[in-house]
């Protein structure tokens, strides 16, 4: 029982002294010519910070580590949407017509996120019960959300040369 008490009562402070630089990542991903190439990229950063941090891979850790690259790649993920975005509002400026009439890229754009959103979390919600609510569930799903946040940054990226 002492031991579960110690346990519990040291896992926040490892969740607070997570050592956690993006650089491994984000140099990666400026190191490559395409989307197919950064992902490989994608957990550079999580994985680093896993082995700098102490009991770097304990469960409270290594979510910790996976949470923060996500947050890193949600940050990234809405740079490309707004950047997208303002290219398919010029696109639709320019009056382009494609093989099915007018392109209307600002309406694709929104209706592709609006879809994926729903589409993330349901993979991931999928990882997740791969565990049947064992204690790898949280880290699954952070690194789930973690990939697909990021793989959606990249094809935003790449398909519109941002």
């Amino acid at each position: 029982m002492r031991w579960l008490i110690l346990s519990v009562l040291g896992s926040p402070a490892i969740a607070q002294d997570v050592v956690f630089d993006p650089s491994p990542t984000s140099s990666c991903v400026a190191a490559q010519d395409t989307s197919q190439a950064s992902s490989q990229c994608v957990g550079r950063a999580a994985s680093a910070c896993m082995e700098l941090t102490p009991g770097g891979y304990t469960t409270v850790a290594v979510s910790r580590c996976l949470d923060l690259e996500f947050q890193y790649w949600d940050t990234e993920l809405n740079a490309a949407y707004r950047a997208a975005l303002a290219t398919a509002k010029s696109i639709d400026a320019e009056g382009s017509i494609g093989p099915r009439g007018r392109a209307n890229a600002e309406e694709n754009l929104r209706a592709m996120q609006r879809a994926w959103i729903p589409y993330r979390d349901a993979r991931c919600d999928f990882e997740s019960s791969k565990w049947g609510g064992g204690s790898g569930g949280g880290p699954a799903t952070i690194g789930c959300l973690m990939q697909e946040t990021a793989r959606q940054t990249l094809i935003l990226r790449e398909g519109f040369g941002l």
